[in-house]
């Protein structure tokens, strides 16, 4: 592949995790009341951290890496539990409850390897098209300018999503090949070009950033252990690991390479060992991107070197602030365009991976019809469940979560059980006869 070629493909993936990976440390700093020098800090140590996680992840070797393209980033699924713990506990209690976590995420990546036999078709279909699902009012807000946003909802706004996401459409429709593959990178370059002439792009980020930051470890302060905080973190990497269960299983049905227990260990080992220097650097637990899993069907180009090249763009701006911020002022409007198209992609292979289950069962259909209806349902009421214990909301305030537990589940209960009472009822018959 061309340098040229290999650069701007990679680009488009940054761009694809960019936003979604600074969002967490902006809202998790601000909760827990960082001044505006550490904010930038964390928001550098972030990305820097997003892409040594995704090096780990992609190089394959004997005790971890999945060695399948995929992006990681910070867990969305620990913002809530983080600022908790960060408010009662204080900032030092986050970094020892992910260290934690961590370690036990790659202490029991082989047992929990074991369990794929309980992530059959239908339950990895439901669960990345309820990803797919729970992102779309994600892109839905930031076409209409971001939540929160003064015009929010405006005419410009909308016009420049629909026209980004118009530029994607056709590009796809009369052009093959290269530029097809790299239609959601010009359609936010098209996007940001007129709503800069319109004079919706703000360059003050690019003009205040600094030109270099240092990277320096325990930079929060040292590491503290408090019990509630560790069980409360650990459970949210367990939950992250269901997660990017579904995405290992994409990628490896996108790559045509077949999972093995032994390569899904070391995808679990990768997300733990990038957990334990997020913890380190006082960053985030990291986790698969599903995101860049639509831009990889979208754009037809599965090489790791993409993915290799992209990590390292993502150390460099970690490391260089002033041209990650460059990133930054592409318009919320022109981003949810091209969201509609990415995470869209998402739910289309979702459903092309239910294709192979046997809908003429009515406990597959079942299965599908309850998981994908809690996800979607937590994802538009996120309130419903309120009221729980905290612990418990981990596993209930995040629709793909929520959608994800009731698939396994159901399989539990539908395709699992039933097959043991079965194989035990027939021994007792052989018995008698």
């Amino acid at each position: 592949m061309k340098t040229w070629k290999l650069t701007s493909l990679s680009i488009q993936h940054v761009l694809a995790m960019y936003a979604g990976a600074v969002i967490v440390p902006l809202i998790v700093g601000g909760a827990i009341g960082l001044t505006g020098e550490e904010l930038t800090y964390l928001v550098s140590i972030d990305i820097f951290m997003c892409g040594i996680a995704t090096v780990l992840q992609v190089w394959s070797n004997k005790f971890f890496g999945i060695g399948l393209p995929v992006v990681l980033g910070c867990s969305f699924t620990a913002v809530g539990p983080m600022i908790a713990i960060g408010g009662e506990l204080g900032v030092s209690a986050i970094y020892g409850s992910i260290l934690i976590s961590g370690i036990f995420v790659i202490a029991i990546a082989t047992v929990f390897s074991k369990l794929i036999k309980f992530f059959p078709p239908v339950v990895t279909g439901s669960v990345v098209t309820i990803i797919g699902i729970t992102l779309i009012p994600v892109a839905m807000n930031d076409m209409a300018g971001g939540q929160g946003a003064s015009d929010f909802g405006s005419i410009e706004n909308i016009s420049l999503a629909f026209g980004t996401l118009l530029v994607i459409i056709l590009l796809y429709r009369f052009f093959t090949g290269f530029v097809r593959s790299i239609a959601i990178l010009i359609g936010l370059a098209a996007g940001t070009i007129v709503a800069a002439i319109l004079g919706k792009v703000d360059f003050t980020p690019v003009m205040e950033a600094s030109w270099f930051h240092m990277i320096k470890p325990f930079y929060f302060g040292t590491p503290t252990f408090e019990w509630s905080a560790i069980i409360t973190m650990t459970l949210v990497a367990l939950v992250s690991l269901v997660e990017s269960t579904g995405v290992y299983f994409a990628l490896s049905d996108i790559c045509n390479q077949k999972l093995s227990e032994k390569k899904i260990a070391k995808g679990y080992r990768a997300e733990g060992f990038a957990i334990v220097l997020g913890s380190l650097f006082n960053a985030f637990p990291y986790t698969t991107y599903s995101q860049n899993v639509g831009l990889l069907q979208m754009s037809g180009v599965k090489s790791k070197k993409v993915i290799y090249l992209m990590g390292a763009m993502l150390i460099v701006l970690g490391l260089v602030p002033k041209i990650g911020a460059l990133t930054t002022i592409i318009p919320s409007a022109v981003l949810g365009g091209a969201m509609i198209a990415m995470f869209g992609m998402v739910i289309a292979y979702g459903i092309k991976m239910l294709s192979r289950v046997d809908f003429t069962s009515q406990e597959n259909l079942f299965i599908v019809a309850c998981s994908v209806g809690m996800g979607l349902g937590v994802t538009v009421v996120p309130d419903i469940f309120s009221q729980l214990p905290a612990s418990i909301q981990i596993l209930t305030s995040n629709g793909i979560v929520a959608g994800s537990v009731t698939a396994i589940v159901l399989n539990l209960i539908f395709n699992v059980v039933p097959k043991k009472q079965s194989k035990s009822i027939s021994m007792v018959e052989q018995q008698a006869s």
